[in-house]
Parts: C-alpha cells; structure tokens; sequence
C-alpha cells in the first residue's frame, strides 16, 4: 500500500473512504440498484479489516442508498419507480413552496450564495460530470430553500433530493443525449431572476415546471430503456 493510502486509511478514517468511494458509485450507478455489496470481497478491494467496511455500509443504510436483508447481505437500495409519481408529487409541492418562501424572504446575502451555486452547476454541465452535476443542482435548490427560512421544509426537501439524486442522474444523461443541456441551466437562471424580483408567482411556476420537466424526462427514459408501455400517472396540476 503506497503512503498516500496508508494516510487515507489511517485509523478511524478508513471507513471515511469506504463510504465516499461506494456513495459516489451508487449516486453515478457505477454500482447498480440491486448489486450484492459483500463486506469481504470489499475489505479485499480496499486492503483493510471488514470492521471499517461494516461501518461504510451503516452509514449508506442511513442514508437509504443499501439495504440490508433478511439473511444479513447487504444490496444496493432498489429504485423505487413504481412510487415515482408520489415521489414527484412531494418533490412538486416543497419545491414550489420553497421557492415561493425565497422570493418573499430573500436577502442579498441568498441571492449572492444561490448565484455562487448555480456557477458551480454551470461549470458541472459544462464538464459533464453527472456526479457533480446532481450535487452542484442540490446545493442549489437548497440554497433556496435557506432562503425562504422554514427549517422544517427545508429538512424535508434536503432528504427528497438525497432520494432522488439516482434518478436525477439518469435524467441528465438524456437530456445530454436528446436535447440542449444548456436548458438546465436556463431554467434555473429564470428561477433566480424571479426570486430576485420577488415575484412569488412566477417563481412557483417556474419551480413547478421545474419539476414537470424532471418527470416527463425520467419517464421518457424509462419507456425508452426498459419498457415501451411503461406509463406512471403524473401529479395533480400536471
């Protein structure tokens, strides 16, 4: 093991690592919903004990990206596709709500760290980097969500997004290959003039198709890749 390993997994921090590396490869599906994660076979990847790897996958259940069965494997967590539509459905209503918050409350403080936020998911669409691209548009959206002030929807949106960043990055990938990736960007840039000029209303139409356009896409991907008749019923006021 090279000195810059052994530093990596100095102890107490191995599990650190363990976790980060699996964490991204289940966000990029690297590794895929489903794929059997056995404690040995990665305590051999990773050249340490299986203490450090157990701890990894504690800390991956706690964020629902493994889960662990009745005979004691542990799995990448399933996508749930079959409640996408409630999915969406409460994605649409903190999402709109949010924004509605940022517009009213908004200080020139927000605005700067929502502008600083969107350079950054710029500079990911730019590299095309669907990892960091679904990092760089939460810490987006969430500094939106610090702006309108409600802890409680703010808790609530933090954890809708974790559960979605899977099926986030299944949409910029068709998007990148069917249409201007740029439209991503856009859309959130039209969101950030609303929320500056404090138009309430426009900000929530626009957070609303915001999140129409989410689902439309990941449905169309679906029906393209997996099945021709798959077919979800979309959220009220679709």
């Amino acid at each position: 093991m090279s000195e810059e390993s052994e530093l990596r997994h100095a102890k107490g921090t191995g599990w650190r690592y363990v976790y980060t590396t699996l964490h991204d490869e289940i966000l990029s599906l690297v590794q895929e919903p489903g794929a059997l994660l056995d404690e040995t076979s990665l305590a051999e990847r990773f050249g340490m004990s299986r203490s450090p790897v157990r701890e990894a996958l504690i800390r991956l259940a706690g964020d629902d990206l493994v889960v662990t069965l009745s005979n004691r494997s542990t799995i990448v967590a399933p996508i749930d596709v079959v409640n996408f539509p409630k999915y969406v459905e409460a994605l649409d209503v903190v999402q709109r709500m949010n924004t509605r918050l940022a517009a009213e409350l908004r200080s020139e403080a927000d605005l700067a760290a929502m502008a600083a936020r969107q350079a950054e998911f710029e500079r990911a669409v730019q590299g095309g980097d669907h990892l960091r691209m679904s990092e760089a548009n939460k810490l987006f959206h969430m500094a939106i969500a610090e702006a309108g002030r409600n802890p409680y929807l703010t808790a609530f949106y933090d954890k809708l997004l974790n559960q979605g960043r899977r099926m986030l990055h299944l949409h910029f990938d068709f998007i990148e290959r069917s249409q201007d990736s740029y439209l991503l960007t856009d859309e959130h840039q039209d969101m950030l003039v609303a929320i500056r000029a404090r138009d309430v209303d426009r900000a929530d139409r626009l957070a609303h198709a915001h999140t129409r356009q989410f689902r439309d896409n990941f449905l169309t991907f679906m029906q393209e890749n997996y099945s021709a008749d798959f077919s979800l019923t979309p959220p009220a006021n679709a």
